[in-house]
């Protein structure tokens, strides 16, 4: 992500590279799409020690980061998990830790926490609502139709969540409610009375989505993160967090794709003289790879600005999202057709990372949803409802004409 990355960060990258290369190489990422785990408890706790799960998390329970920039620091291993499509839910894990560590004021969870930065408790973040899009883009916490109630001695949970990563390997939830304060975060354990989990079909082979229904599940005072009614700050930290992390993959997802195809190119051979050779070909792989260029700044200046807290960092993680997410699957749209026939295959790998970037383009926000959080942003105009977006989501210019996701493009159940 950065040409300036320290020492430490420089070994960092090369530890998580290691570990992903031998661990989770490709040919293991299709066994996992036919398996019943999307991911090995072990295996991620593993993940975990390698930091993961730590740069955001206090020095007291073993967090801290590498060069004092955390996020930063994340988006580097994240970009390695891009170039093997590796599963693991890096970036929903670590929303959920910056809801835990942001709630300074209200019930202790330090014990979820420990769990969560040591890989041995995995988490879900129950927040999006059936059939929308992202709720609350420009104001979070707007838009939950989950509800919570207060009780004599807690709340009452009632609606259901789509779209939630790892719920079926999850042992927590955290779910964004309504009160009648205003939006609340709760922690609900899988297991609890009233909660049921329907996995939903996933265009990622090994990144797993549920629908998960809430039917009069009580809730305790304690399962309350921070303070009841003030959650629409700590949820916008929380999607700034997970949508650097999601664009950090989809850059290193890219990279690779870009760097393979250029192989292919060299090595085929046209009327004997390499495919790479021909100057239109030329041509498309240096747009690629100044569209790439721009995708890796876009992401670390909203990585840096998420990190600082800056004034400008809602607007530069939607600029990262909404130029990564357009750009991404038309990049790689482009190298499929550069292979020709055996790019559309099964046996192939481009369409592992061609469903990941469409995935990630899809979550926290279309680029769409973006673009328009931009304009509200720029105008400091209140912004309107987030019903998805019927027009495209490819930039203007962006090259190959590429069908755009809707709104709706998460995964949904089948």
């Amino acid at each position: 992500m950065d040409i300036d990355l320290t020492p430490d960060q420089k070994t960092f990258r090369a530890t998580s590279k290691k570990f992903l290369e031998a661990e989770t190489p490709l040919t293991r990422v299709r066994e996992l799409a036919v398996g019943p785990e999307a991911f090995e408890p072990a295996w991620w706790a593993r993940g975990a020690e390698l930091g993961w799960t730590a740069m955001l998390g206090p020095e007291e329970l073993g967090g801290g980061s590498i060069s004092g920039a955390g996020l930063v620091d994340l988006a580097i291993a994240a970009e390695e998990m891009g170039r093997l499509v590796s599963p693991g839910p890096m970036a929903v894990t670590n929303a959920v830790i910056t809801a835990l560590v942001e709630s300074v004021d209200g019930p202790d969870h330090s014990a979820v926490l420990a769990g969560l930065m040591s890989g041995a408790t995995v988490a879900g973040w129950a927040f999006y609502e059936p059939g929308g899009g992202l709720p609350g883009v420009g104001r979070p916490g707007a838009g939950f139709a989950t509800t919570a109630t207060a009780t004599g001695d807690g709340y009452r949970l009632d609606g259901v969540k789509d779209r939630v990563e790892a719920a079926d390997q999850a042992d927590i939830l955290l779910v964004t409610a309504q009160t009648v304060d205003g939006p609340t975060q709760f922690l609900v354990p899988v297991d609890a009375p009233g909660v049921s989990i329907d996995p939903s079909w996933s265009l990622d082979i090994v990144r797993r989505f549920a629908q998960v229904s809430f039917e009069a599940v009580d809730l305790p005072a304690g399962a309350v993160i921070g303070r009841v009614g003030g959650a629409g700050p700590a949820i916008e930290r929380q999607l700034q967090v997970a949508i650097v992390l999601s664009c950090a993959e989809t850059c290193g997802a890219v990279e690779r794709v870009l760097e393979f195809t250029i192989a292919w190119a060299f090595d085929r051979y046209s009327f004997g003289r390499p495919l790479a050779s021909y100057q239109a070909l030329k041509h498309r792989f240096a747009d690629s790879k100044t569209w790439l260029e721009a995708m890796h700044a876009t992401t670390l200046g909203a990585a840096r600005a998420v990190q600082g807290r800056t004034s400008d960092a809602a607007r530069l993680v939607s600029v990262a999202k909404s130029y990564v997410g357009g750009r991404s699957t038309d990049i790689i749209q482009d190298c499929v057709q550069l292979h020709g026939g055996i790019g559309v295959t099964w046996e192939h790998d481009l369409h592992l990372f061609l469903r990941r970037a469409t995935v990630n383009r899809a979550l926290y926000g279309t680029p769409a949803e973006h673009r328009r959080r931009l304009v509200d942003l720029h105008l400091g105009t209140e912004p309107a409802a987030t019903e998805p977006v019927a027009e495209s989501d490819s930039p203007p210019d962006s090259g190959p004409t590429v069908a755009a996701p809707a709104a709706s493009a998460a995964p949904v159940p089948a």
